[in-house]
């Protein structure tokens, strides 16, 4: 397996693996790792069932279902991403960590390509180690001991309206999902810090009105979203991302009016953030 680097900071695709394989735990330790190191990793040309993209993603952990959106009923662990030509909106089109609202965010997610556009619908991500390393010394510090509130009503409170312009569905009978999480994250594999808050489901700090929140939120945002902390992926059918949501956030482009994209997208348990 070869690993290629995509950008200086994050990212890499990893060449030379057939992800319909069962494969050795040699090669599963080595994508790990290299999930560990880049943040996320891309795949091509991968040609996979249902089933062998479930069994991919259990080599990693537990499988968890999305409480918010709806799923395929032949196999609830997958969540369908999908914009038909006449839609006018996709999900995802903001800077975004999912999840974020719940009690134990994922892990990561693993999103196989098997239907996309000619041209348009690439994916951004960002490096949240980098985002937080190149704050001042006094910023750090500001935030070593903050605490935000996430919170799912970007979404279910809006749900029958993005469901009108949206093939992705949410659900409407999801109320409001409420977690405290810490402003500052260590990962629990690597030991590093990252920022972690996000633009849709990160609500106020913990104590803080969401008024008095919003100026240094929006700051972390866009300091986030620096294009020197990112790397932008061309999709092609057959392709796979699998990026740790732990320390990155991602950002869907809807560039492609009159095309049909088509994903399978698996979430994988995460932990409490500490």
């Amino acid at each position: 397996m070869e690993v290629r680097k995509l950008t200086g900071v994050i990212g890499a695709e990893l060449l030379g693996i057939d992800l319909s394989r069962d494969l050795p735990d040699a090669d599963v330790a080595a994508i790990r790792q290299a999930l560990l190191d880049h943040q996320v990793i891309f795949f091509r040309d991968q040609t996979l069932t249902p089933e062998q993209h479930i069994a991919f993603a259990r080599r990693f952990g537990v499988i968890s279902t999305t409480p918010v959106y709806r799923t395929l009923d032949e196999y609830p662990e997958i969540m369908p991403v999908v914009k038909e030509p006449t839609d006018q909106d996709i999900i995802g089109d903001t800077w975004h960590t999912d999840e974020t609202y719940h009690p134990t965010p994922p892990l990561g997610s693993i999103l196989y390509g098997r239907q996309v556009p000619e041209t348009g619908g690439d994916t951004l991500w960002a490096n949240m180690y980098r985002a937080y390393d190149t704050l001042s010394d006094g910023m750090k510090a500001k935030l070593a001991n903050l605490r935000a509130v996430h919170t799912n009503d970007f979404l279910s409170a809006n749900s029958k309206y993005r469901n009108s312009t949206r093939s992705t569905k949410l659900r409407e009978d999801v109320g409001s999902i409420t977690s405290v999480h810490p402003v500052v994250r260590t990962h629990e594999e690597t030991g590093r810090k990252c920022l972690f808050v996000n633009h849709p489901f990160t609500y106020s700090f913990e104590n803080m009105t969401r008024e008095e929140s919003l100026p240094l939120l929006q700051f972390l945002y866009q300091h986030s979203a620096k294009p020197e902390n990112t790397c932008r992926f061309r999709w092609r059918k057959g392709s796979m991302a699998f990026w740790d949501n732990r320390c990155t956030m991602h950002y869907a482009i809807n560039d492609y009016p009159g095309q049909r994209r088509e994903m399978h997208r698996i979430t994988i348990q995460g932990t409490v953030p500490a």
